[in-house]
């Protein structure tokens, strides 16, 4: 089986985690797995934020290109990566247990978010996190920053940023948990929908390879992430959005919890569903209806959601 995978740090930990679980179900060496890597668009262009490059699809493009070509035979994502129509012929097969969803506030100056001097500048490359960070921190200044988790950890600590955003999912894989400075709740501060969770893609007619899949899929998380893609795909939720949601599962019931926002995060609408978790995509597809009826069209409008 040949694996396609990004070349940075934290995609090559995704690929070979999903080898070794690969492996030990299959009672095979994981040498009988070849990791195949592939560079992207979203990882040639860092001068600038995806938003203006083309969205959160250049992180899968060229991925998904060699998977239809059969260059590989599946390919492993941060799900939150994954834009929310694929290619013809391709089909999100399984998903590992997800990891923390909260994201981590990273200063070299300040313990928390809301101890931050006025006026510090923060950043990042998500509309999402910038918005949030305006919403309760109207004073800061965000600005781009870009490249992989290292990069970003030493430009902080390096003091040309205050502070920065962080996945706490990748920390924690990197091995780079200490450098959180404090979690942020997600009661105040929602994630990217699929944050945390790492997504295998495979052709959607390939019947054997979609059986191996299953051996390590996990149930619970392809609920909860079916039903945040579901939102965004009612909100045409991209990176050009201001838009979270989580959806958390407790014994067969789901709970979702959704934001759009502004960019300056001064205007903001929430939506809360739940549901049985067999109902996962129905749960954020109503969601995203309701929030489409709550929000007026002009604000809707200015997102560019039609």
């Amino acid at each position: 089986m040949r694996i396609g995978t990004r070349g940075s740090r934290l995609a090559l930990w995704q690929a070979e985690t999903v080898r070794a679980r690969l492996a030990a179900r299959e009672g095979l060496p994981e040498g009988a797995y070849e990791i195949v890597v592939i560079r992207t668009s979203g990882d040639r262009i860092q001068d600038r934020a995806l938003l203006e490059a083309g969205g959160k699809g250049l992180f899968t493009k060229e991925i998904e290109e060699a998977l239809l070509g059969s260059e590989i035979d599946i390919a492993v994502h941060s799900a939150k990566d994954m834009p929310t129509a694929l290619p013809d012929g391709l089909a999100l097969a399984a998903y590992l247990e997800r990891e923390d969803v909260r994201d981590a506030f990273i200063s070299a100056s300040a313990p928390s978010l809301e101890a931050l001097k006025p006026g510090a500048v923060v950043g990042t490359a998500s509309l999402r996190r910038e918005a949030q960070l305006k919403r309760v921190r109207p004073d800061l200044r965000v600005e781009l920053l870009r490249g992989n988790v290292p990069t970003r950890l030493k430009r902080v600590e390096d003091g040309e940023f205050d502070a920065t955003l962080l996945a706490c999912a990748g920390l924690k894989r990197l091995g780079l948990e200490a450098h959180v400075t404090a979690l942020l709740p997600v009661d105040r501060f929602l994630p990217a929908c699929g944050q945390g969770a790492v997504v295998v893609e495979a052709r959607a007619d390939d019947e054997a390879t979609l059986e191996r899949l299953d051996l390590v899929a996990h149930r619970d998380t392809a609920r909860a992430v079916a039903c945040e893609r579901a939102f965004l795909a009612v909100l045409d939720g991209s990176c050009r959005t201001p838009i979270a949601g989580y959806a958390e599962i407790e014994g067969e019931r789901l709970r979702f919890r959704g934001i759009v926002l502004a960019r300056d995060g001064g205007e903001f609408y929430t939506v809360e569903q739940s549901g049985p978790a067999v109902a996962a995509a129905d749960i954020g597809e109503e969601a995203g209806f309701a929030l489409r009826r709550m929000a007026p069209d002009g604000f809707l409008a200015a997102l560019g959601i039609a």
